[in-house]
């Protein structure tokens, strides 16, 4: 057995990234049988289970969404806030009971999560039901893994090594008209709240010829939209060592022509003004930017790690709403970081008053084990931060609001991705600054780019028609 260490995970060293092309084990014994895969977490957890899902329906495999059906049940768990793992624990209490019944499934553990010694040490004892854990280095490993476990073996395998990049990987796609594509893996920021860096290892940035060489298949092959990604995308090419950046892959990749490009998620730090050049040249580079402002207090940005001041960020904003016409900017905020005041609490809403932002994801803060953060002194009682939060939301939906407002009556290209949830009348699509359209037009638009005459804005989503152009 094999398990994490984060002090190992806290290494960095020069010493050169092994790239590799996946060899995938392969059985006939999972030809015709079920798996049931549940996925928490951020955009890189759900492009984990589409690899995660290749490799299983490589082994012959089909999903299926009942849990009582499966004869393979995996988890794909996040471990940035305490609830993910409350969550994860709570699911694995249904298992327990169909395992009791059916001892035959079998069950693995996998994601960020599965990086953390208190949780695979928590996992090995109280839940010995679980054939195996991996973690998410070795998800090309998920094979053997299951062949292990249907012979009887028990597995913990899950090692802080600082990373490889892996190419020629099956991803079994949610979508045929958006796809993510992996740029850079890793994180060396090690804000001081932030336990990515110890699950996902150091920036490690893949060949910019290969990811050029998957877009453009992507393309071929009818998809409409790509989402460039990684816990830090702006970091991509630093370690080359040879000059390369981001902005040289995100023109790279806007000259292929795929009609739709966005890219998540940036850190201000890496944000370069040759960046912002690239998205205002490239029709194809949507006008969309998700900013991490975390706090708007330069001294809890430092107490955070972040490596730039609240003046820094509003000229970087300031930057981008200059230069880049029509962008939409969202953020993420932390409220009641260790030590936060309300004076630091008001430079955070005086930022919101300022940029006042699309959209933004707000947390009350969520200390992680083995994380700087995690031993701070943290007084304020829970009541203030909730307090704060409410605070913060009311202003944060407040302009949502009003920047979707801005859009009534204009008519704006929308990428139709599906059926409305809430209304099986309509489709829906995202605009190119990536706002929820709910559009009165047939099931053939899916796929499409089209023009929408928005006719109603509310905080988080808009209402529009489709405008069938005359020929």
């Amino acid at each position: 057995m094999n398990y994490p260490n984060l002090n190992e995970a806290r290494k960095r060293t020069k010493e050169k990234v092994e790239y590799c092309v996946n060899d995938y084990a392969f059985s006939s014994i999972f030809q015709g049988k079920k798996y049931f895969l549940r996925t928490y977490g951020c955009q890189m957890n759900e492009h984990d289970s589409e690899e995660m899902k290749g490799i299983l329906e490589f082994l012959g495999m089909s999903p299926c969404e009942d849990l009582e059906n499966a004869d393979v049940i995996l988890l794909n768990t996040c471990a940035i806030r305490e609830n993910a793992h409350d969550k994860v624990f709570g699911y694995l209490g249904r298992i327990k009971h169909l395992k009791e019944e059916r001892p035959d499934v079998i069950v693995g553990i996998g994601g960020c999560m599965s990086q953390e010694e208190s949780i695979v040490e928590e996992i090995h004892k109280r839940h010995p039901y679980v054939n195996f854990v991996f973690g998410t280095h070795n998800i090309h490993e998920l094979g053997n893994l299951l062949i292990d476990a249907k012979e009887g073996e028990q597995d913990i395998l899950v090692y802080s090594k600082e990373g490889e990049v892996y190419e020629g990987v099956k991803y079994k796609r949610d979508s045929s008209i958006t796809a993510w594509v992996n740029i850079i893996y890793g994180c060396d920021k090690f804000c001081t709240y932030c336990i990515v860096p110890y699950t996902r290892g150091k920036e490690r940035s893949r060949k910019l010829e290969n990811i050029v060489k998957e877009v453009q298949a992507l393309k071929e092959e009818g998809y409409m939209e790509v989402t460039l990604l990684g816990q830090n995308v702006n970091a991509y090419g630093k370690d080359f060592q040879d000059g390369t950046e981001f902005s040289d892959l995100l023109e790279a990749v806007a000259q292929t022509g795929i009609p739709r490009i966005r890219f998540v998620t940036s850190h201000p730090w890496n944000f370069t003004d040759r960046m912002i050049d690239i998205i205002a040249q490239y029709d194809n580079v949507m006008p969309y930017i998700h900013l991490p402002l975390q706090s708007g207090s330069t001294s809890i940005l430092k107490k955070m790690g972040r490596r730039y001041t609240k003046e820094e960020y509003l000229e970087l904003y300031q930057k981008m709403k200059k230069k880049i016409p029509g962008v939409a900017i969202t953020t993420d905020i932390i409220v009641g970081f260790p030590g936060e005041t309300e004076e630091d609490f008001q430079s955070t809403l005086d930022v919101v008053e300022t940029c006042q932002f699309d959209g933004a994801y707000t947390f009350i803060f969520s200390p992680r084990e083995g994380t700087p953060a995690a031993k701070m002194k943290d007084d304020t009682p829970i009541h203030v931060k909730e307090e704060r939060l409410y605070r913060l939301n009311e202003r944060i939906n407040f302009y949502s609001k009003m920047n979707n407002e801005k859009l009534l009556e204009q008519v704006v290209p929308v990428l139709v991705l599906g059926v409305s949830e809430k209304d099986s009348t309509k489709v829906y699509g995202y605009t190119d600054t990536m706002k929820l359209v709910n559009i009165q037009a047939s099931k053939d638009t899916i796929g499409s780019i089209i023009p929408v005459k928005i006719t109603e804005a509310k905080s988080f989503s808009l209402d529009g028609e489709y405008q069938i152009e005359n020929t």
